[in-house]
């Protein structure tokens, strides 16, 4: 039956080729803008290619300094990564650095700006870079103050051309620095691992950020697996409690969470299913537009057949089998619309990595994406297909005989 429900879907389609049309584009283009955003929020939430061990690693991203008549809130201070967090028992290693900052670079009498970022040895041990030269300066060279210095492809080809670059001086911020490694390009999205330098933190003109508990730091925390993660933040909890608290405040706090917890966090009332809620909200809101538009095309389309609905009536077909019969039909042109969709937004995303909006993007459709969007146009297609399937099904055979639609 439901291949012959299939074909019948095809032919109808087929029949009224504008109304087709005007439907495909609905379901394509709504499914182009939310996969789009999917493929942001998958680079941006889920570990993959060099962040791929953040499925085991919190991330300690600020302080909230609380006293008597004030507050402050800001990103953690080395002095905490390095006097508190880095002495926690548990997790396997501990990382400090810097946000990244963009910084001027000469090359030539020609200024270019760089996006620079400070951090400790351990960090290359937690964050997969792929290495086309050389290596990443080691704990010993961020302890000594060593000026060397990890560049990204993209900057070694501004600089250095088709040549290698390892060994080689490169001036960033005023400083000369030495090239160790070359890495291959990180999207902007993955913010813990995107730069285009990076130096060790000892290198900063001043070493005042060693005595402070705010700053412009943060921690990865990586425990030696998945289920290790509780006892993680056990720990770095009952650590909070020794933080000698600066005069003027009575608390300090911070957060080791995951990503996607730390987003939840600033959303009231400041937990995940909360923030997930949020999301599949959005995503019906953004999907319902469209599909009202499509239940008053499917409603008109239907109505054209009410002669074939009251034949079928008359020959004993059931509510049951119509509202199937004209379900799939309408599945059958949004899972369409679907692969279209996903075509298109494929295309979008290969000229969104072209371009500099966002830097180094890496954005694409991958088998994880693909099911989210056939099941979206499967939602889609149910969504706007059964109130119209169910309302002429209803329909008194001799009254849909005569062109009835009511």
């Amino acid at each position: 039956m439901i291949r012959n429900y299939l074909k019948l879907a095809v032919k109808v389609l087929m029949r009224r080729k504008f109304f087709t049309a005007v439907s495909l584009f609905g379901v394509s283009f709504t499914l182009v803008v939310l996969l789009i955003a999917m493929a942001m929020i998958d680079q941006e939430f889920v570990p993959q290619g060099v962040e791929k061990n953040l499925d085991r690693t919190y991330t300690v991203r600020g302080v909230r300094l609380v006293g008597k008549d004030w507050v402050m809130q800001t990103p953690a201070g080395y002095k905490f990564l390095d006097r508190y967090v880095k002495r926690l028992e548990t997790p396997e290693l501990v990382s400090a650095f810097g946000k990244h900052a963009k910084v001027a670079s000469y090359q030539g009498g020609i200024k270019r700006e760089l996006n620079l970022k400070r951090t400790d040895g351990e960090y290359w041990r937690i964050l997969d870079f792929e290495f086309l030269e050389g290596a990443p300066f080691t704990p010993a060279d961020e302890r000594e103050a060593r000026f060397v210095a990890v560049v990204n492809e993209s900057t070694r080809r501004h600089f250095f051309g088709s040549t290698p670059a390892l060994g080689k001086p490169i001036e960033v911020d005023g400083q000369r620095f030495r090239v160790t490694g070359v890495v291959r390009d990180v999207s902007w999205l993955q913010t813990a691992a995107f730069a285009d330098v990076w130096v060790p933190i000892s290198t900063a003109r001043s070493d005042a950020y060693r005595e402070s508990l705010t700053g412009e730091f943060i921690g990865l925390v990586m425990a030696r697996s998945k289920s290790d993660l509780p006892r993680v933040r056990e720990e770095f909890d009952a650590m909070l409690r020794r933080v000698e608290v600066p005069k003027g405040f009575d608390t300090f706090e911070s957060h080791a969470e995951t990503r996607f917890e730390g987003l939840a966090r600033v959303i009231p009332p400041g937990n995940i299913t909360t923030l997930r809620l949020i999301f599949l909200a959005a995503a019906l809101l953004f999907m319902s537009l469209p599909a009202i538009n499509l239940i008053n095309m499917n409603l008109s389309r239907i109505m054209e057949r009410s002669s074939e609905i009251g034949v079928r009536k008359a020959f004993g077909a059931s509510t049951r089998e119509l509202v199937g019969q004209f379900v799939v039909e309408n599945v059958v042109l949004t899972v369409i619309g679907g692969l279209i969709g996903l075509a298109a937004a494929a295309g979008v995303l290969a000229a969104l990595n072209r371009t500099d909006y966002i830097p180094y993007a890496q954005l694409g459709v991958n088998i994880r994406i693909f099911g989210y969007a056939m099941l979206m146009a499967v939602a889609f297609g149910l969504l706007s297909g059964v109130y119209p399937a169910w309302r002429m099904s209803r329909l008194h055979p001799v009254q849909a005989l005569r062109g009835g639609t009511r």
